[in-house]
């Protein structure tokens, strides 16, 4: 199946039905604890990935500085999403107003930080999504500084690789291995249409006692 054609169906279904996909297969990926905190829509969309370390760890490199994330954005396709490891205890952004702006001129999706993000006003004046662990003022300049791009990264319990794939919305975030995107999206859309015909039920009149019964509970079951 066409990455573009499994990323059109994920953006129809909420990060609940997918975790709800991956408990019935058995498999993790739901990421709790990373809110909103800029535009107000649900974002689906393959990974890129961004480590971010203490600055007195970060790698040397030859050539000009390079700012954290502008490489992640300069990889990434459009409908891309950037998810960013941020988990050094320093309380420094990992994402800012600048590379939100950059991203949402590359036409990316939108970025999940686990880590402190700051601008987050700016990104929401763009219109740019951002689900983060946290939120500050503190700069990135002398306290974090980029790993690695395209590289495994950790949120929350979860091992997330470039080429993967990420849903977020309000409930949480979840992530999908590429090589199970198919068969975790087709379990999460049969997922989403039960529950949307125990939605119709109920507004015809059923009794919720009838439409939550033994149907549902069992609608994870192996």
């Amino acid at each position: 199946m066409d990455s573009k054609d499994i990323v059109r169906r994920m953006q129809r279904i909420d990060s609940c039905a997918f975790s709800d996909a991956l408990d019935k297969l058995g498999l993790k990926g739901t990421v709790t604890g990373l809110p909103r905190r800029a535009a107000s829509r649900r974002i689906a969309g393959r990974v890129v990935t961004l480590k971010l370390v203490e600055a007195s760890q970060a790698p040397r490199h030859d050539g000009p500085p390079r700012h954290l994330g502008t490489t992640a954005i300069e990889a990434a396709e459009p409908g891309d999403i950037v998810v960013v490891e941020q988990r050094t205890g320093v309380d420094a952004g990992s994402w800012g107003g600048i590379l939100s702006l950059g991203a949402k001129l590359r036409g990316l999706a939108g970025v999940i930080a686990d880590g402190p993000v700051r601008d987050a006003d700016e990104a929401h004046e763009y219109d740019f999504p951002i689900y983060a662990r946290a939120t500050t003022a503190f700069t990135a300049r002398g306290r974090v500084a980029e790993a690695g791009t395209n590289v495994p990264v950790r949120i929350g319990e979860v091992t997330v690789e470039a080429g993967d794939y990420a849903v977020a919305d309000s409930s949480g975030a979840v992530f999908i291995p590429a090589a199970q995107a198919e068969a975790v999206l087709r379990v999460a859309e049969e997922i989403a249409a039960r529950e949307a015909a125990m939605a119709r039920a109920l507004m015809a009149g059923r009794r919720i006692t009838d439409v939550m019964g033994a149907n549902y509970e069992n609608m994870l079951a192996r």
